[in-house]
């Protein structure tokens, strides 16, 4: 190569311009990265193992479908109706995020600008150091798991005909007026209530869709109300595991850059997911005289959910108290309340995300409006001297902000995913045909996650070969109530 020629890629001025921090834009990548992870492979593992094994292919693939669905939809409208323009007051503008011009250019929340009364700015609008395609990049990995972590509320019965037109229509309506609301500068972002990674957006959101569709798609068969192993649970912690780890970048990339602020935040993640894991174990041993996996497991995820509204913001002491908090109050609604509450039984929540993701992501709301400690805010909001209750002074109304915060993002998504249900059962039926659902993966995909069968299920003949068969569905083997027996050994003969 001549002396001088370097290639464009190494040039500074184009490649590599004077706003461009690459260790931003490499850690944004990498959270973002991490992130997707926990969706893909994380979830789609999680579901296809925690499930009976005759819904393992459906409940996975329903996690794979909406991690690809909202990618188009995030990149064609999505992405600019939740950090694009302001619209309205809780809505961002539609447009494309497809362009060179656009993606290649320095990210910027245009309606995150902060303005007094009289209009003067009091705080411009957010500029991380890195392309716009960074960020569509990383904000897409959260408005995928938010739908798949609503899916985990309908798996065993919603119809996936039905699921592949709720996804595109709940991201377009939900997920992007909570996003703007908050994140992109809206009016709940303008006021200061503080959601510091999603635990409104993406947590109490995604627990409340999930309950509110699950109301609507109606109960799974009764034989899988009643007896619903696990057909993995070594796989279930190998989904988990890849959710916990994966949650270093869901906290620790919402700051916009590797700074200070970001390494508290993963601290803090692990400190409080610890703390919910141990303490929803201590109250599994305690009542029920044995640990469980599954237990630990939800217990972990109450944690991980708790400290996303105040990861960057809270103490590390802040962090044990939510762990605690996390780790008891969704143990006790899930495990106690529910059970005593008619309204609750009457909605089949598969994997009870209303009480791992919904209270848990209040709780954590509210507790930030509680410890958000002023230095720390300082690093991240910007609304000067915001600060949690326990510091006096403004910070008194930083609680009740958290609550209305809450409120808006519940009535919202009650409104807008009953009306998507409705809408979609006029043209599809919302649930599997009962027949189906005595079958499962076989009948809906054609496909099986083992060759076995277990006790009281049946294949769908019409996909093997009819000289092997009797011409009715038989099942054959005994050994579906092993894994259950761990859990419930009194359920089991």
């Amino acid at each position: 190569m001549a002396t001088g020629a370097i290639p464009i890629a190494y040039q500074t001025t184009q490649s590599s311009p004077d706003w461009l921090n690459k260790g931003d834009n490499a850690w944004q990548m990498m959270s973002a990265t991490l992130v997707g992870l926990q969706s893909m492979p994380g979830l789609v593992i999680l579901y296809g193992s925690i499930v009976k094994k005759k819904w393992a292919i459906n409940s996975a693939f329903m996690a794979l479908y909406a991690f690809a669905a909202v990618w188009i939809c995030w990149v064609v409208w999505a992405y600019n109706m939740s950090f694009g323009d302001r619209l309205l007051p809780f809505w961002g503008k539609a447009r494309p995020a497809l362009g060179q011009s656009f993606l290649a250019a320095r990210s910027e929340l245009t309606a995150t600008a902060m303005r007094y009364h009289d209009g003067s700015v009091e705080a411009d609008m957010l500029k991380p150091f890195y392309p716009a395609a960074t960020m569509v990049y990383f904000q897409c990995m959260f408005a995928s798991i938010t739908v798949i972590i609503l899916a985990g509320s309908l798996l065993g019965r919603m119809n996936i005909k039905a699921w592949m037109a709720f996804v595109p229509l709940w991201i377009t309506f939900s997920y992007t007026v909570c996003a703007f609301s908050l994140w992109g500068g809206g009016f709940l972002f303008q006021w200061g209530v503080i959601d510091y990674s999603g635990g409104y957006v993406i947590h109490l959101s995604s627990g409340i869709a999930g309950l509110t569709a699950a109301y609507w798609v109606g109960p799974r068969s009764a034989s899988d109300r009643e007896r619903f192993p696990p057909n993995n649970i070594l796989l279930v912690l190998a989904g988990a595991g890849l959710l916990w780890l994966g949650w270093t970048g869901f906290n620790g990339g919402d700051p916009y850059s590797a700074n200070i602020d970001s390494s508290m935040a993963v601290l803090n993640t692990h400190i409080c997911a610890s703390t919910s894991l141990l303490m929803w174990t201590i109250l599994d041993v305690f009542f029920f005289g044995k640990p469980s996996v599954i237990g630990a497991v939800q217990g972990m995820i109450t944690g991980l959910v708790c400290i996303t509204p105040g990861a960057g913001l809270v103490q590390g002491w802040a962090a044990i108290v939510m762990g605690i908090l996390s780790g008891s109050i969704p143990w006790y609604t899930m495990m106690v309340l529910h059970k005593k509450w008619s309204f609750m039984q009457r909605i089949d929540d598969t994997l009870g995300v209303f009480h791992t993701h919904a209270v848990a992501g209040l709780l954590g709301g509210a507790t930030t409006g509680l410890f958000a400690e002023p230095i720390l805010c300082s690093l991240f909001l910007s609304i000067p001297g915001s600060k949690g209750a326990i510091y006096g002074g403004v910070g008194g109304s930083q609680f009740g902000k958290q609550i209305a915060g809450a409120l808006f993002v519940t009535a919202w998504n009650v409104v807008i995913t009953s009306i998507i249900c409705v809408l979609i059962s006029l043209v599809l039926p919302l649930r599997i045909a009962d027949q189906q659902l005595l079958i499962g993966d076989d009948a809906v995909h054609g496909e099986e996650a083992y060759a076995i069968w277990a006790e009281g299920e049946l294949s769908d003949i019409t996909h093997h070969n009819e000289s092997t068969h009797s011409g009715v569905s038989v099942g054959v083997t005994q050994n579906d109530c092993f894994p259950f027996r761990i859990l419930n050994p009194m359920r089991c003969p």
